[in-house]
This record gives structure tokens, C-alpha cells and sequence, in this order.
């Protein structure tokens, strides 16, 4: 069973996605809670595996919460889900450690298979936040400093998958895109991580949106 713990200061939505989830044969809601204080405790007690986050919360928000967690129970994976998609919000829920960050306009099938996801280490980012982000990085007037030193580091293949890292592809779709072996496109992820000495994919997809290396989303992305 996966072990989720639902945290959104709204009862009504907090209690809907617990009824979303709970419905599932492979998923117990262990708690319910309202704020990120209330999350950070039930966290440290229920030890769940997945906490389904919302960002605006009274008393501590949920980037603060998700840093505390991640610090006390670091197995812990923690999903954003929130109305916002500020690129702000998507940097600091990303650079806090959260695993993903998905919108509440996410239909319910993909709620649950993010969270399904999660619980397998899988990292995730809604397409529409994903676009975004590459956006926002195409307006910078140029690369950074870090960013030429990175792309320096890297293979033209490895800055390839980077890109596609960064526009929330996952390595199935990368690897059809480019014409290789998903097993291919792991390796090159395996050596994006330990070049860019990244967490995981997620922190890939933060470095390069931070340092300009992704590109403006295509039709199809």
C-alpha cells in the first residue's frame, strides 16, 4: 500500500483528493492536514510515503514544509499540487526537494498515477508548468555564465536530453524523439546526474531552466 497524507487548507479540496485516492485498491490516506505546521508533525508520526502538498498554507507554506520533511524523513516523497503555476513557486517547490509539481486542474487519472509515480521515485512535472518554465527561460536575453560552463561539461547529446529533461519529457518520449534506446537515454540521464552533481531529474530540469539551457516549448511538447 502507499501511504499518502493529503495537506491543503481548504477542507472541501483537502477532503476530495483524500476521497480520490483512498477509492484505490494500492493507496491508503493515513491523514489529513491543513497547514504546513500540521504537516511537518503528521509527517514525523504517520511517516507516510507520499505528501500531497498545497503551497499557500497559513502558519507555514508548503516549500518551508516540504524542506522540513525532506530534512526529518528524507524517503519521504513529496508531490506540490496547487493552483499556482508561477515559475517563483515551481523553482523554490523544486529546489525544496519536492518530487513534482502538478496543478489541481490535473485530471484525477493523472493525480493518481503522479502518485504512484512518486512512490516509485519518479519525478514529475505538469506539461503546462513544464511549459512555462521553458518559456520563461527562452525570454532570458542569453545564457548565464554557469550555464556556458555547464554546456562545456556536457556531450551535445547529453545537452540534448538536458533540453528534454527540462521540458518535462519523460525517457520514453525522449528516447523516441531522438531515435534511441530508452536504456540509452538512462545512461545519459545517470551521467547528467553525476556531471551536474543533481539530486535527480527534477533538479536537472531546475539547473536548466536557472542557467537558460532549456528551449522554448514546440507544439508537440
Amino acid at each position: 500500500m502507499i501511504r499518502v497524507l493529503v495537506v491543503d487548507d481548504q477542507e472541501l479540496v483537502r477532503d476530495g483528493f483524500a476521497l480520490i485516492l483512498q477509492s484505490e485498491d494500492d493507496i491508503e490516506v493515513v491523514g489529513r492536514g491543513a497547514d504546513g505546521v500540521a504537516a511537518v508533525e503528521l509527517t514525523r508520526r504517520l511517516r507516510p510515503d507520499v505528501v500531497l502538498m498545497d503551497v499557500r498554507m497559513p502558519k507555514m507554506d508548503g516549500i518551508a514544509a516540504t524542506e522540513q520533511i525532506l530534512a526529518a524523513l528524507p524517503s519521504c516523497r513529496v508531490l506540490v499540487l496547487t493552483t499556482y503555476d508561477v515559475d517563483d513557486y515551481v523553482l523554490s517547490a523544486l529546489d525544496a526537494g519536492a518530487t513534482g509539481y502538478l496543478l489541481k486542474t490535473t485530471p484525477r487519472r493523472a493525480l493518481v498515477a503522479a502518485v504512484r509515480a512518486a512512490a516509485e521515485g519518479d519525478v514529475l512535472l505538469d506539461p503546462a508548468v513544464a511549459r512555462r518554465l521553458a518559456t520563461a527561460g527562452a525570454r532570458r536575453a542569453a545564457m548565464t555564465t554557469d550555464g556556458r560552463q555547464i554546456v562545456a561539461r556536457l556531450t551535445p547529446r547529453e545537452l540534448d536530453v538536458l533540453k528534454a529533461v527540462a521540458g518535462g519529457r519523460s525517457n520514453t518520449e525522449i528516447a523516441a524523439t531522438m531515435f534511441v534506446a530508452e536504456t540509452t537515454v538512462k545512461t545519459h540521464v545517470a551521467r547528467l546526474l553525476q556531471k551536474l552533481a543533481a539530486r535527480d531529474r527534477v533538479q536537472l530540469a531546475v539547473l536548466a531552466h536557472r542557467y537558460g539551457l532549456a528551449e522554448p516549448p514546440t507544439q508537440d511538447s
